[in-house]
């Protein structure tokens, strides 16, 4: 693809991104947005008003939309699988919210019918490109903090206290879940980032404080081959928000967002006193990963494979959480 600007299709209005990733194709020099279409006539129309472009009545005529040579995927989490791969049938190129698909086995699927047709295909997993993260992580990979033994990442926000969330978030079919399966995802990818893929086993327990039928506040706690720990957290009944994380080692520390917005370190080579820790550029956005791959200029199977093994966590942990049981995941190495 060369350097035209790249017309993008929003492919849904059910998620609450979908206006998000539609202003990151609007303020990208590289794209812009063409046309929306959700199987929900209401929420195509509302949509699309709002952002003012075209909508169209079916996946197929933005599929064959001649000014669209891409999609954001913004639907119910269980029709990625069906969009998604009828997009990459059609040769457009997707940029899909988290989670790729409900299953592993969906996922690899999509990514190798991707690769196969020679789409790209990026899964928006955005914290991962926080300065703060970046610097954590650069920290581990280093070996400043020893051997990593614990790791702690939360996400809450008042969604459902402050009445802004949409009811169908709370559709166990559509959502495939609750507060783990959407907001929860941001915690397991950073607790995967910091400690590896493949925990040996997960348990979970998910709770329902506003009673709603899936959960709105979620624990899940990973347990590595080596002994390590990963507690990822979620809410959706949390205010005011929060986002923080703790990674702890053999040799120091890192605390980030417990009541200090910025990146701390203490033990070791930074002292007996907590210090702050410059922070990394911040890394390349998912979505700017897409539009590079789009033309060439990047490759996204580190994504791919990343959007994967967050699938496979979470699929676990649901099960963890429904059975009251610890779910086995096949170990491999720390990415």
């Amino acid at each position: 693809m060369t350097d035209e600007v790249i017309g993008v299709g929003i492919a849904g209005f059910w998620h609450v991104h979908a206006g998000d990733y539609a202003r990151d194709a609007t303020e990208h020099p590289g794209t812009r947005v063409v046309a929306g279409w959700d199987p929900d006539p209401a929420l195509a129309a509302e949509g699309a008003s709002h952002l003012g472009v075209e909508v169209v009545d079916s996946l197929d005529a933005l599929l064959a939309h001649p000014d669209v040579a891409a999609i954001t995927v913004t639907t119910a989490t269980a029709d990625h699988t069906a969009v998604i791969s009828r997009a990459i049938a059609a040769g457009k190129h997707v940029f899909t919210e988290k989670l790729l698909a409900p299953t592993v086995d969906e996922c690899e699927a999509l990514v190798a019918q991707a690769r196969d047709t020679g789409v790209a295909l990026v899964v928006s997993l955005p914290r991962l490109a926080d300065p703060e993260v970046m610097a954590a992580s650069a920290l581990i990979d280093a070996g400043s903090l020893g051997d990593v033994t614990y790791a702690r990442v939360r996400m809450a926000h008042d969604g459902w206290l402050g009445g802004w969330l949409p009811e169908r978030f709370a559709d166990p079919v559509a959502a495939i879940g609750g507060a783990f399966a959407d907001l929860g995802c941001h915690p397991a990818y950073l607790v995967q980032r910091f400690l590896g893929a493949r925990p040996a086993h997960v348990t979970a327990s998910y709770g329902r404080v506003t009673a709603r039928e899936v959960e709105d506040n979620a624990v899940v706690v990973a347990e590595y081959p080596n002994g390590a720990l990963g507690v990822a957290e979620a809410s959706f009944v949390t205010t005011p928000g929060a986002f923080a994380f703790e990674v702890r080692g053999t040799a120091a520390s890192l605390l980030f967002g417990f009541g200090r917005e910025e990146l701390i370190a203490k033990g070791g080579r930074f002292g007996d006193q907590w210090m702050p820790v410059a922070e990394a550029e911040r890394a390349r956005r998912p979505f700017e990963l897409w539009v590079d791959a789009m033309r060439g200029a990047a490759d996204p199977s580190d994504n791919q494979r990343t959007a994967i093994e967050l699938t496979r966590f979470v699929v676990a942990a649901n099960a963890a959480a429904s059975t009251g049981a610890a779910v086995g995941l096949a170990t491999e190495g720390r990415s």
